[in-house]
């Protein structure tokens, strides 16, 4: 027992010293520092996810008229730390009532659910919410930024 605990002691694998001076020289404290970055296992599910829901919509079979005429894009799936909960942006290509098609999704996600959980090797299926991806939008209006003051320092250049 107390050979464990001199080992514990000797690697630093419990934290020693003060609070206000940190652990002695040499030694790391014990925390973890949580990065916001995800796991490669969330990076993982959250494409096979993004790539079923993409098949669900390719196939079109969805019941709500909302949904079965729209052309719509899966651009990234997020997940959770746990696996738990996943955000899927999406975006309808030729653009326009982006509010009824999250309604119509927020509606469709048990049978969303179901489809994944039939298509997907998971332990859990994790819970959907979507939202509309900003990203094309926020390009374009950089874009538009980036040409007026290219535009603006080439006539005060003339």
């Amino acid at each position: 027992m107390w050979g464990i605990l001199r080992a514990i002691l000797w690697f630093g694998l419990c934290p020693v010293g003060d609070s206000k001076t940190g652990p002695p020289e040499g030694k790391t404290p014990m925390t973890r520092k949580h990065s916001r970055e995800p796991g490669s296992r969330q990076l993982r599910v959250g494409e096979e996810i993004r790539h079923a829901l993409a098949d669900i919509f390719e196939r079109g079979d969805m019941h709500d008229p909302d949904l079965r005429d729209a052309l719509v894009t899966v651009t990234e799936v997020r997940l959770s730390p746990d696996l738990h909960n996943a955000t899927a942006f999406v975006t309808r290509l030729g653009g326009g009532g982006m509010e009824t098609l999250i309604a119509a999704l927020g509606r469709a996600t048990p049978y969303f659910r179901r489809q994944l959980a039939h298509n997907l090797r998971l332990r859990y299926v994790p819970r959907l919410v979507f939202k509309f991806d900003t990203t094309f939008d926020d390009a374009d209006h950089l874009d538009d930024l980036l040409r007026r003051k290219l535009g603006r320092a080439r006539s005060e250049n003339a």
